[in-house]
């Protein structure tokens, strides 16, 4: 028996709320997501301003009386990410709080929480009607080392290279943390009227889930919330159609003590396509799993690869392959991953391998639910599909893929480039 999670959603002046009231969890957690496309000359400033909003509030001027304010809330922890899915850029703040029903207090935790998020987001810390210089620059610093400590993890570095060269011109080459280059150049005056532009063209939605009274808690936000916020609907996935004759080969030497190898696939299918499911099961044969196809002959048979794997960006029609390998077996490596490729397009598995699949899919999508972060993403990809975010839906559509679908989706499947981040040869 499925255990079912309901997600109430509605709309509140715009701002789409989602609400899981369930009594799985002894905290209550909370999370504004602020959704808007990539675009080159705000993705750097759009980066900082999460971290600059937390140094520094109206009431809560600095970090020290942002910290004080969380202990006083019985160690709430407040968190700020910044990623980018398909050809979005996401910006995201969330807190984590006691249960109300855990705590001896009169007034409610869950609405003093919401106040304060309300407040790190929407009255930060001026000076002459911009950002403080000394936090903007501080969060510059911090920028930087963040990019560069992504250039040292060298698998890190691959996947955004490969992603680079193969959208070049597109929305999607550009990394959520913006350009390193760029930051220096950046002042307090125009990273605040990025972060205006952000408030008035951003699409937010707010996720609550814990134990909570639904009605008291919309109520709370119709009073907290009040602003008017952009409803634009979800759009159209922008699918870059175009024709691949040629397999690109990126070649690229560095000082690594093992060759990065990556492959990067158009699969022509997004979240928002009928053939998303079957796009997964595909996947799960592929290099999804460690019973897959990759990691069982590249890893396990030939011992080609320290790591291997295969993951799909569901928001932009891409399959990405993976690997740690010797920099001698380049050669042997690109071959038999693509013999796995033209395995699954010509059937060469079984119905019961199907099966596996589906329930190793089907098992992360139950696993989510002990998560509150697992729900919240549940959701989030309801709305970018447009589609019920009811599990038992979701479970029904894995359920009733067969072979043919998988064979089908995967002759969609085009190589488009290889990365391989080589060993710089010592002079």
């Amino acid at each position: 028996m499925i255990e079912e999670m309901t997600i109430k959603s509605s709309n509140q002046n715009g701002l789409q709320v989602h609400l899981c009231n369930t009594e799985k969890f002894k905290t209550i957690n909370i999370m504004l997501t602020m959704k808007i496309p990539l675009k080159m000359e705000f993705t750097t400033a759009r980066a900082l301003i999460p971290q600059i909003l937390v140094n520094g509030s109206k009431n809560y001027p600095n970090r020290r009386l942002i910290k004080q304010r969380l202990d006083e809330m019985f160690g709430a922890t407040l968190f700020t990410d910044v990623q980018k899915k398909g050809d979005n850029h996401y910006i995201s703040f969330r807190m984590e709080v006691p249960g109300d029903q855990y705590l001896n207090i009169s007034n409610s935790l869950l609405e003093k929480s919401l106040h304060f998020l309300h407040e790190i987001v929407y009255k930060p810390a001026l000076e002459n009607g911009a950002f403080y210089n000394s936090i903007v620059e501080k969060e510059k610093r911090f920028l930087e080392q963040r990019i560069y400590s992504m250039y040292n993890d060298k698998i890190i570095y691959a996947n955004d290279r490969l992603i680079e060269e193969m959208f070049k011109n597109d929305p999607y080459g550009l990394s959520a943390l913006g350009r390193i280059e760029e930051i220096p150049s950046l002042n307090a005056a125009f990273i605040y009227s990025v972060y205006k532009e952000l408030l008035q063209n951003a699409s937010l939605d707010l996720f609550i889930v814990g134990a909570f009274n639904v009605k008291e808690v919309q109520q709370m936000i119709v009073k907290i919330f009040s602003e008017e916020y952009n409803n634009k609907p979800t759009k159209k996935i922008h699918l870059d159609v175009k024709n691949v004759s040629n397999v690109r080969v990126i070649q690229e030497k560095l000082d690594v003590e093992q060759g990065q190898l990556l492959l990067g696939y158009r699969t022509f299918t997004t979240i928002q396509d009928d053939d998303y499911e079957a796009t997964l099961v595909a996947n799960a044969l592929f290099g999804r799993f460690p019973s897959s196809k990759l990691f069982v002959n590249l890893r396990e048979k030939k011992s080609l690869a320290y790591f291997i794997l295969s993951r799909i960006e569901i928001n932009k029609g891409l399959l990405i392959t993976m690997a740690g390998i010797d920099f001698k077996n380049y050669d042997y490596a690109v071959q038999v991953i693509r013999e796995q490729e033209y395995a699954i397009k010509e059937g060469h598995f079984t119905d019961a391998e199907v099966e596996h699949a589906k329930a190793m899919l089907i098992n992360l999508l139950l696993e989510s639910l002990d998560n509150p972060l697992g729900i919240m993403d549940i959701t989030i990809q309801s709305i970018d599909r447009g589609s019920s975010n009811n599990i038992t839906d979701q479970i029904k559509r894995i359920s009733m893929i067969t072979k043919s679908d998988v064979i089908r989706v995967a002759n969609k499947w085009v190589l488009d480039t290889i990365y391989f981040l080589d060993k710089k040869e010592s002079e």
